[in-house]
């Protein structure tokens, strides 16, 4: 199943998505957060959904706003595409080459849940940045408490995936890895998820023999074909990924889990680093980003102005006087 958020007529509703477009209201559901949250895992999830089926179609999915598929608990965004590494690393760091402990484990970062727009939703520039970049990725989504879990149980813990796009400031990022921690206002501006949450279900027969998602990726920026990439291609399956973040702590309902930027041009700082220039350029205002993910569906935001950053005064060098 097909699950989208979307407002209508001044109303926010949860529904199910044919093939077709049309979509299919859950009675009474305006959160797909807590609906997930209520169901306690994919079984449930597709039951309410069984029941939004057995009453009126709604509007098409062209005559709504999308909104984003849920609001994330949080939004942990691993780093698994060992391509990506390597060319963002070149662009954004000057180091070459992946570094060893890279293949430890698969690493990953907290970013802002409170920052996501939907598939369709005007994304503004980060305060003073002028090197604006998206990234392709895929995000599975938990639908059940767990912790410390092996990759064989954290499949049952994923409910669904989305297409994710982590938009990305890279000369505030450049600025701010330099002092080891981060990043942090490079990637707080903005997120999209969507355009729906497509239940775990739907994506098996796209399963390998490993259990890598053999989904095909695209990035488009204004009708131009930048970035192909095989969802398969990350080093760790999304099992894996859930089985490490519960690690020590727990995952839950609503979670997030981003697979991480694809290579071959799965972000324009992949490119920069292959290529020793900024070509394509960054993003500006006016720019119009589509993503695209076998199986998913497809997610498209314009670049606009941003607020200009509020000034504030640099660090002050103290004295460390102790009495």
């Amino acid at each position: 199943m097909r699950f989208a958020t979307y407002v209508h007529r001044h109303h926010t509703r949860v529904a199910v998505v044919e093939e077709d477009g049309t979509l299919y209201p859950l009675p009474g559901v305006s959160s797909l957060s807590a609906l997930i949250a209520d169901a306690g895992g994919l079984p449930g999830l597709l039951a309410a959904g069984a029941v939004a089926l057995d009453v009126p179609p709604g509007p098409n999915v062209s005559d709504v706003r999308l909104l984003p598929p849920l609001q994330p608990s949080s939004v942990r965004d691993f780093v698994t595409f060992e391509e990506h590494v390597e060319g963002v690393r070149r662009s954004v760091q000057s180091a070459v080459g992946v570094p060893e402990q890279w293949y430890a484990a698969p690493t990953f970062y907290f970013t802002n849940p409170h920052a996501v727009f939907g598939a369709g939703d005007d994304i503004p520039m980060p305060p003073g940045s002028a090197a604006l970049d998206f990234e392709l990725e895929v995000a599975a989504v938990i639908g059940r408490e767990g912790s410390d879990l092996t990759p064989e149980q954290a499949r049952d813990h994923i409910v669904g995936y989305t297409v994710f796009n982590d938009w990305s400031a890279r000369d505030l990022q450049s600025a701010e890895m330099k002092v080891g921690l981060g990043p942090c206002k490079a990637k707080d501006t903005a997120n999209t998820l969507g355009p729906y949450l497509v239940t775990a279900d739907e994506l098996d027969g796209y399963r390998d023999a490993e259990g890598f998602l053999r989904l095909a990726l695209t990035a488009e920026v204004n009708g131009e074909v930048v970035g192909r990439d095989l969802l398969s291609n990350m080093s760790w399956t999304f099992e894996e990924m859930v089985a490490y973040a519960s690690r020590g702590t727990r995952v839950v309902p609503g979670d997030v889990l981003g697979s991480g930027t694809c290579g071959n041009g799965g972000c324009l700082a992949e490119l920069w680093g292959l290529r020793g220039e900024q070509t394509p350029p960054p993003l500006q205002p006016g720019d119009t980003v589509t993503l695209t993910v076998e199986g998913i569906g497809s997610v498209s935001n314009t670049v606009v102005p941003g607020a200009d950053p509020v000034p504030l005064p640099t660090g002050r060098r103290r004295s460390r006087e102790r009495s």
